[in-house]
């Protein structure tokens, strides 16, 4: 199973984790997202922003603190 790097959480708005992706490439709404250790944070809910590099909005599971993964790497799965 291929990991894609989606970017780094680079704040939170509406209860979402904000990742500014790193070109053109994004993930599909719905896509898995986790963390460097593999670990489940949330999946993909929007797609927004400019088409060159847009953000992805991604809500975290239950048991995951938006403020902790504020500055972390995120991977698509």
């Amino acid at each position: 199973m291929a990991l894609a790097r989606v970017g780094t959480v680079s704040r939170t708005a509406g209860g979402l984790a904000i990742v500014r992706c790193r070109d053109e490439t994004y993930p599909d709404i719905g896509t898995m997202v986790v963390d460097e250790s593999l670990s489940s944070v949330g999946r993909v809910v929007d797609v927004f922003g400019p088409t060159d590099r847009p953000y992805v909005g991604i809500t975290v599971d239950d048991d995951i603190s938006l403020a902790s993964i504020v500055g972390k790497k995120l991977y698509a799965r």
